[in-house]
């Protein structure tokens, strides 16, 4: 398994501060995720991206080979309304995705990530899907993966449904795109990952915050444990990407060298460390 960096987790270093400097400037982040904390690759979300034109995007795609740090997928921050009745909306939907594949695609991203709202009941189902698989066409001619997070409500907040959606879509290019975080918020967490993870093409390590160790101990994550839901994954054969991201206040820098540690002690052999 490999461990990487979703971007979100040093917008506060890529934010200017009141005189206008950058801590870290976009470019430079490749090298700062693989030189400060060994990791090997990263995931952008598009609000980070916002503004960015292809040469841009460009720019931090050869950063990012040079770093040997590459950007893996690109993640759309906005749900997007695929089983709206409304054709007008459900059109919206589809030509955000389709852009946003062209943008993964430019960034050599191999996937992108979304997740979608509205879906209530059977039909939204069947709605979203002929959706989804009219954009995955112009996705599949891109080469770009299209990634399935569950939903905060409906349907789409169980793992069952999101794997019946995919199933519904067909095709090799689209997956799903599993969370920690959301996965502490089901009944079941482990299995929430278990179910899901079978189906990934990257996988978001979320952190929020470590405690003290105990002498001698590893940080202890808090409100979840990062150890049993690494496991998890690990239980179903999963061996693809694990992306470490920061959801809580304070130093983002040192609860990524903490998730780190948690994260590739929990792995053993398993993380790949190349």
């Amino acid at each position: 398994m490999l461990l990487t960096l979703a971007a979100n987790s040093l917008r506060s270093y890529l934010r200017p501060d009141r005189t206008g400097a950058q801590k870290l400037r976009l470019i430079d982040l490749p090298r700062f995720a693989r030189d400060e904390f060994g990791l090997h690759g990263l995931n952008f979300s598009t609000d980070l991206l916002a503004g960015s034109d292809y040469e841009r995007l460009d720019q931090v795609r050869d950063a990012a080979d040079k770093a040997c740090c590459p950007c893996l997928v690109l993640v759309e921050s906005e749900p997007q309304a695929f089983a709206e009745e409304d054709d007008d909306l459900g059109d919206v939907a589809v030509d955000r995705l389709i852009r946003v594949a062209k943008a993964a695609n430019r960034l050599g991203c191999n996937s992108m990530a979304l997740t979608i709202s509205g879906v209530k009941d059977a039909d939204d189902m069947d709605r979203a899907a002929e959706r989804l698989k009219d954009a995955l066409r112009a996705a599949e001619r891109l080469e770009v993966n299209v990634l399935l997070g569950t939903s905060p409500s409906g349907l789409l907040a169980l793992p069952d449904s999101l794997t019946d959606l995919i199933k519904k879509v067909g095709g090799f290019r689209v997956g799903t795109f599993p969370d920690f975080q959301a996965a502490s918020n089901s009944a079941d967490p482990p299995q929430y990952l278990r179910r899901l993870t079978p189906y990934a093409q990257g996988v978001t390590a979320s952190v929020v915050t470590f405690k003290a160790p105990k002498k001698g101990g590893p940080p202890a994550h808090e409100p979840y444990d990062l150890v049993e839901y690494t496991k998890a994954i690990a239980s179903v054969g999963y061996t693809g990407t694990l992306a470490i991201e920061v959801r809580g206040e304070g130093d983002p820098a040192a609860t990524i060298r903490s998730a780190t540690a948690v994260l590739q002690g929990a792995l053993g052999a398993e993380a790949d460390q190349s």
